[in-house]
């Protein structure tokens, strides 16, 4: 995934991600508690390695920050 493929939606994700407002449980993502309307982003970022795997908080990786970054 480069920072061109991103989608806004995708954006989005990653800085709720960064703000620290993200949990993982199995495969869902949650954004301030409520799960993700996008069902599979959470999937989607973390087989990407832009989000780290596994349940609990949810953190950008290095890839992560930098796809951020430059998108």
């Amino acid at each position: 995934m480069t920072a061109s493929s991103l989608t806004h939606r995708d954006r989005a994700v990653l800085r709720a991600v960064a703000d620290g407002r993200c949990e993982l449980t199995g495969s869902f993502l949650l954004v301030d508690g409520l799960c993700c309307a996008d069902q599979f982003a959470g999937l989607r970022l973390t087989s990407a390695g832009l989000i780290n795997a596994g349940s609990g908080p949810a953190a950008l990786t290095t890839a992560g920050y930098e796809i951020l970054a430059a998108a």
